[in-house]
């Protein structure tokens, strides 16, 4: 990504806020239809957390998100779209337009794409080292993405709610050494309690106070001072949308906290598209991408309809 912000650039046909997997598809394939394209991004996707992933379709040894992303801007910047360091903080619909102002920034664009993610809720844990248990394989947020790494292993849940549960259930398809904990007290009921029972995942009711990352090894704390051992840990504490500018556009928001989108990726106020987690969907990077494709193509022929070359869809 470039290293530079820019006070002012021309009209844009499209501002992408958010330079994930869903917003680099977009600016690659919106550069591709010879638009003026800008993605303003601030560094934070959740893709940087991933050492590697197996799941990624076209990377049968594996591919870390730091490197995937890499890739993808620099696929973007040869067609021309822009890269730029920053946040947008506010947005205004003027006209036709829409103003977009952060730090160093301040852009015109005829349309908006919004794909700014979502962040996971961490255990309590100082930064360094939860990176290094995400780089080891011993602290993990998506079984979707990584849960076959973890057959056969002992895994604990962080989760001690419905959340938690639906979780460590997910997991039960790799292994059958799974324990639910959680930072506080266990809130589940007893439909739940019976559902865990039946599959052999056992439930700790004394308190998480901690948790030690060695080379190959996580060791829980608990309240009462006693240690449990786990290969690997995963996080079901949830996540938070990246909506405040959804909210601050008035968009028609789903699912509580999910921007609202029709099947175009179209969003409730027009000249605006959303892709990526930060739409309710399955959150996997080859859907963020499948959410781009459909975005950009979208909003390239609704731009075509608006100025004559084509009938409104």
């Amino acid at each position: 990504m470039a290293n530079k912000t820019e006070q002012s650039v021309e009209q844009l046909d499209c501002l992408i806020i958010g330079g994930g997997p869903a917003g680099l598809t977009a600016a690659i394939y919106l550069a591709r239809y010879h638009r003026q394209v800008a993605v303003v991004d601030d560094g934070n996707s959740r893709a940087l957390w991933i050492p590697i992933s197996h799941n990624h379709a076209g990377f049968p040894d594996g591919i870390g998100g730091a490197e995937l992303l890499g890739r993808m801007r620099t696929q973007a910047e040869r067609y021309g779209a822009r890269l730029l360091n920053g946040r947008i903080d506010a947005i205004e619909a003027v006209r036709d337009c829409f103003l977009a102002r952060g730090e160093g920034l301040a852009l015109e664009a005829r349309t908006l794409l919004l794909a700014t993610g979502t962040e996971n809720r961490q255990p309590d844990i100082d930064p360094a080292t939860h990176q290094v248990a995400l780089d080891r394989g011993l602290l993990r947020y998506c079984p979707v993405c990584d849960g076959f790494e973890a057959t056969g292993r002992a895994i604990g849940v962080i989760g001690g709610d419905a959340r938690g549960v639906a979780e460590a259930m997910f997991l039960r398809t790799y292994s059958d050494d799974i324990t639910l904990l959680a930072a506080g007290k266990i809130e589940i009921d007893a439909d739940d309690r019976a559902l865990l029972g039946g599959a052999g995942v056992r439930i700790e009711e004394l308190a998480l106070e901690g948790l030690d990352f060695g080379e190959n090894r996580v060791t829980a704390r608990l309240q009462d001072g006693t240690t449990l051992g786990f290969d690997t840990m995963y996080s079901a504490l949830g996540s938070d949308s990246k909506d405040a500018l959804a909210q601050a556009l008035g968009l028609r928001m789903g699912d509580g906290c999910c921007i609202a989108v029709d099947q175009k990726q179209r969003t409730s106020h027009e000249g605006i598209y959303a892709a990526g987690d930060i739409v309710y969907a399955l959150d996997q990077i080859s859907v963020a991408m499948g959410h781009a494709a459909i975005a950009a193509t979208t909003l390239h022929n609704d731009l075509r309809a608006r100025d004559g070359q084509t009938r409104a869809t």
